[in-house]
């Protein structure tokens, strides 16, 4: 069996020039040079419902000597209640009971990707770290196609998107970014129809920068104005601006080009180094401080600025908050679109059911991702969005 620093060179030198569709041969091809019987790639869909391969071309002469591979298909996998799914929900590799099958997870730095599914004779140890390997640079792959190959975006959707939605998702990094020392995960629903949530994250110089905005509207034009707000909130704290700076730009840029929008914000930083968390919050709710499995009451609680867009010219600057964390600490960040979904009755989902859905999770051992990813689900199974609603949950964890 070839080195698999050699096999995996190779296949890394080979992917220079081929697009996506040319990936799952690829990983396959390589995977049997390792030893296994194949491997194939599936990928999360944009609200986390599902994992769809990527095209897969079956051997065109299989060895007499592998065993069938009948689960092998082109048909998506749920996420909810699949082994496969398993391994996307918990970021571990799991295995079949036969010992045939496995699935690893691709991982993006901390983002969820989707699953690695490989198949061979029998597993052992120094086989499955070859997989994860694998699985690493598979993803690799995926997400330097995933800015410009339609397969990807393809795999990737379930329906049609609205162009205000294409404008924010084009804007938008990825969900969770994060180190060993902190995490950030958001999720934007309605995922196909956003119009006027976005939310942004990024890591600099010890800093964690955060931005959860909610434009007034669900059309078009509201896409436009936080597409503007997170052009404009990047491009002064890349000057060297303030929170302060960030939030006067975005006024001064919305009242002069889109005049009739207001926006709503909560803008943060995180010394990464030493817990302190500061924020100005613009006509938003205030997030919310989880310790030790609980809301810290009032924690967060100022009063708010006016929202952005008003033209507030010499009008005072926003005041700047500050609230020093406490390791394994949570900031919780929303927009109202959350906590005024209702039920079928009528009723509120709110603020409380908010944190302790969170709560519930992480006291089940979710990570953030997955905190979220059932939360949304919560909701999309006993509430009805009226609006927008993004979700941002920030977790310190020093080590």
């Amino acid at each position: 069996m070839p080195n698999e620093d050699a096999v995996l060179s190779a296949l890394l030198a080979r992917s220079n020039r081929v697009t996506a569709a040319d990936i799952p041969a690829l990983i396959d091809e390589a995977g049997r040079k390792l030893g296994l019987s194949g491997a194939q790639v599936y990928l999360a869909d944009l609200q986390q419902a599902r994992l769809t391969p990527l095209v897969h071309p079956a051997p065109e002469t299989p060895s007499p000597n592998e065993p069938t591979d009948p689960s092998e298909s082109s048909e998506p996998i749920q996420i909810e209640g699949s082994m496969a799914g398993l391994a996307y929900r918990t970021q571990r590799t799991q295995r079949s009971r036969d010992d045939c099958t496995a699935w690893v997870p691709m991982i993006d730095g901390v983002e969820r990707v989707g699953v690695l599914r490989v198949t061979a004779p029998c597993f052992e140890d120094t086989l499955l770290e070859s997989c994860a390997a694998l699985s690493g640079l598979a993803t690799l792959l995926v997400m330097a196609k995933a800015s410009h190959d339609e397969l990807v975006v393809d795999r990737t959707r379930s329906r049609t998107m609205t162009t205000q939605a294409e404008l924010l998702w084009a804007f938008v990094p990825p969900r969770t970014i994060g180190t060993d020392d902190v995490t950030s995960t958001a999720i934007l629903e309605p995922a196909y129809e956003a119009g006027g949530d976005a939310f942004d994250h990024s890591l600099g110089d010890g800093v964690l920068h955060l931005a959860l905005l909610d434009a007034m509207g669900h059309d078009l034009a509201s896409g436009g104005a936080s597409a503007v707000a997170l052009g404009a909130s990047r491009a002064t704290r890349r000057a060297g601006g303030t929170l302060a700076d960030i939030a006067t730009t975005i006024d001064t840029t919305l009242s002069e080009w889109i005049p009739d929008r207001l926006l709503t914000a909560v803008i943060a930083r995180l010394d990464i180094a030493t817990g302190q968390f500061t924020w100005i919050n613009c006509g938003h709710p205030p997030p919310l401080l989880i310790r030790e499995g609980h809301v810290v009451p009032q924690a967060m609680e100022f009063p708010a600025y006016l929202p952005l867009g008003l033209g507030l010219g010499q009008a005072a600057a926003p005041d700047e908050h500050h609230i020093r964390l406490q390791p394994g600490d949570r900031v919780l960040l929303y927009s109202d679109g959350v906590t005024e979904a209702r039920t079928s009755d009528g009723s509120l989902f709110g603020e409380q059911r908010l944190a302790d859905s969170v709560i519930r999770s992480m006291a089940s051992g979710n990570a953030p991702p997955e905190t979220l990813r059932r939360l949304v689900r919560n909701l999309h199974e006993h509430h009805r969005l009226h609006d927008d609603a993004t979700i941002m949950l920030v977790r310190w964890h020093p080590h």
